[in-house]
């Protein structure tokens, strides 16, 4: 059998081979139910005899025991104890969990195959809105969408970055004619937001100019010259904003990952047409709409989604509809994910469902819901003043406290603490957004995400400087790959650094960076104990201190990897 640093894995592929040829049955690695059990003196369970007798009437006790008698372990574990209603419960063994442990080292990818089966994969994160600046609701989206990138790319897949603007559309005739409005010296955008509701608030107020602008939609539509010059301009300026927001936040989105309403307008005729000929359209109150089957509204009423307004402008699902269109036709993307606030669930699902019946979609397509960020009063989070938070704002915050907190404990010099003060602080925020369920909401506490207790990225941060100090301390880890596993602590770690491919798959496939916070959170408190336990640098022989140094390297370089996944920094000092 091909070896791998997932024993979860390895386990279950052994116990699938016993149940075939003990009971006859075929079955999936994933439906032989291994996974490692908190059980003092047990590793690792497989729980798929009682689903296995129901399915073939046969006791599950029963069942269990034939699996075991025709398990071939190669060394891996002693005979498994049948336990409970037919619990398989395994105990590895000392030397095979000490070999698997040693081939970690200096494998950059941790006993992590690259995928068999990798995937083109669109994913569609951040778009933010073009003329207004980024707050803290764009957060969510660009950062989970980031780590799932990165997850994905590690993975093996292709990933498809596509940040979708808000760059067109109605609005865009009142910035424009605002714009124009100002001599050409003083076009100089210095806040989008404050621009934004000046913009408005002349529309609201001014009639000739609201009329003004609403021919200057009708004028960039058209393609008129002078329009498009300056809708250029408004969309260059907030670009320039946006890039200075991800390279705060770290983020991999470029100018060749923008893929804006705009890009889309000129499939959009074609999207219509498309439908028609399907017979999928129907005429209501003038507009052209589309009702997919299954969406009905509470009193019953079949849900449209419209395509084409009754004043003969699509509507922004026919821009949805085209997107779909846009990635599976013409760059072949096996897989599509929107990364979008969990409210926008219907709407992708109408979306999804148009797309198959067109003939447009036929592979995966998921929506990627998230909660909101709230304030301490819990509610949406605003400013003192009741505007939204400007993400910018909150990031240049989050490395001002961040300076404290490591102004505390810090022996660098003051362009080292800057350093540090920008990863913990950017760290801090990005961990908050990622360690918890991203379907929840989450309260937004600058002393719960600085604190250097518990599950923060400032944890995980000092974890990973501390396995650098010992490391330094001991000038590098000695030459070799022997690992001794006599202390309960040692082994538990072990145990922990050779499930990290677990915690990687299940982040992975779930699209959910929480259990990858978690497991490198349980790790770092696993070190932890591990320290305090078994001493290194001072261990009782050279052979000793050389083993534990290794076990410490392998805990830096998996907290290490683990968070770049996340898009967080781990600074060597702190």
């Amino acid at each position: 059998m091909q070896q791998t640093a997932d024993v979860t894995e390895e386990l279950a592929r052994r116990v699938v081979a016993a149940a075939g040829e003990a009971l006859d049955v075929a079955l999936t690695p994933e439906q032989a139910l291994v996974q490692a059990s908190p059980r003092e003196g047990v590793d690792y369970q497989a729980n798929l005899a009682m689903s296995l007798g129901k399915r073939l009437g046969r006791p599950p006790r029963e069942v269990a025991a034939l699996i075991a008698g025709a398990l071939e372990l190669g060394g891996i574990a002693d005979p498994p104890e049948v336990a409970g209603p037919g619990f398989l419960n395994f105990a590895l063994r000392r030397e095979w969990l000490e070999d698997r442990t040693a081939a970690l080292l200096g494998d950059p990818r941790l006993g992590v195959p690259e995928t068999p089966a990798p995937r083109r994969i669109a994913l569609d994160y951040s778009s933010p809105n073009v003329a207004k600046e980024m707050h803290v609701g764009h957060l969510r989206t660009t950062v989970i969408g980031d780590a799932l990138a990165r997850l994905l790319r590690f993975a093996g897949h292709e990933v498809l970055p596509h940040n979708h603007l808000g760059d067109w559309g109605t609005p865009f005739g009142m910035l424009i004619e605002h714009l124009l409005d100002a001599p050409a010296e003083q076009r100089a955008i210095a806040d989008l937001d404050t621009f934004y509701r000046e913009a408005r608030r002349k529309f609201d107020s001014d009639e000739a100019f609201a009329t003004r602008s609403r021919n200057r939609v009708v004028l960039l539509q058209r393609g008129d010259e002078e329009t498009l010059a300056v809708w250029r301009e408004l969309v260059a300026e907030s670009t320039r904003h946006f890039d200075e927001v991800y390279a705060l936040l770290e983020i991999s989105l470029t100018g060749k990952d923008i893929y804006g309403e705009s890009f889309y307008n000129p499939y959009l005729a074609a999207v219509v047409d498309d439908l028609e000929r399907a017979g999928l359209t129907e005429i209501s109150d003038g507009a052209v709409c589309v009702f997919p089957e299954g969406f009905r509204n509470r009193e019953g009423d079949r849900l449209p989604l419209i395509v084409r307004k009754r004043d003969g402008g699509y509507g922004y699902a026919a821009t949805d509809l085209a997107t779909v269109r846009y990635w599976t036709a013409e760059r072949g993307a096996t897989d599509l994910l929107y990364v979008v606030g969990t409210p926008q669930a219907q709407h992708f699902a109408m979306v999804f469902a148009v797309c198959r019946a067109a003939g447009w979609l036929t592979g995966h397509a998921e929506h990627i819901g998230f909660g909101t960020v709230l304030g301490a009063d819990g509610k949406t989070m605003r400013t003192r003043a009741g505007d939204t938070v400007k993400l910018a704002d909150l990031l240049t915050e989050a490395v001002k406290q961040a300076a404290e907190v490591v102004a505390e404990r810090s022996d660098l010099d003051a362009a080292g603490q800057a350093g540090v003060a920008r990863a913990v602080g950017i760290g801090a925020v990005k961990y908050a957004d990622l360690s918890g369920d991203r379907e929840r909401d989450y309260v937004f506490a600058w002393d719960r995400m600085l604190a250097k207790e518990g599950n923060t990225s400032v944890y995980l941060q000092y974890a990973h400087a501390r396995t650098q100090s010992i490391l330094r301390k001991a000038d590098g880890v000695p030459d070799g790959t022997d690992i001794t596993l006599d202390m309960p602590a040692e082994r538990t770690l072990a145990l922990k650094l050779l499930s990290f491919g677990e915690a990687l798959k299940a982040t992975t496939n779930g699209y959910a960076p929480h259990k990858l916070c978690t497991y490198l959170y349980e790790t770092a408190v696993i070190f932890s104990r591990f320290f305090e336990e078994c001493p290194v640098l001072k261990a009782s022989s050279p052979e000793l201190r050389a083993s534990r140094l290794r076990l410490t390297s392998l805990t830096s370089q998996t907290l290490a990897l683990g968070l770049s996944l996340l898009g967080i920094e781990a600074p060597e000092r702190l």
